[in-house]
């Protein structure tokens, strides 16, 4: 075995180790925003890891271009996909206020809710 293949190997296994995490965390943590940060955090490190191994195992500019445009939309569009499900997770009554540090959202929606109040 090359080098190069115990590096794929090593990438595949990585990457099942997150996606691994990432399935336990979802069905083990309490609320949507801890289980939206397991699902979140862990896949895109496991599409990484996959996308180099991928690379690693098929060199050519074509595979590396498309590496990377998968990641550039991954890296652009998974932040704004968890952002917008915690705000409806909140906004319906989902979450756990209890296990929040800080309330900036409920912050945030009662401030705007007042002059609109004052307004009627």
């Amino acid at each position: 075995m090359s080098p190069a293949e115990i590096a794929v190997g090593l990438l595949i296994l990585l990457s099942a180790f997150l996606s691994m995490a990432a399935g336990i965390g979802i069905v083990r943590f309490p609320d949507v925003l801890t289980r939206l940060h397991a699902a979140t955090k862990p896949q895109v490190l496991g599409l990484a890891t996959i996308l180099a191994a991928i690379v690693l195992r098929a060199p050519t500019w074509g595979v590396l271009t498309t590496a990377v445009l998968v990641m550039t939309f991954q890296l652009l569009t998974q932040p704004m996909t968890a952002h917008m499900l915690g705000r409806s997770a909140y906004r319906t009554s989902h979450v756990r206020l209890d296990l929040l540090i800080e309330d900036e959202l409920g912050r945030d929606i009662a401030e705007h809710a007042e002059p609109e109040a004052s307004e009627r």
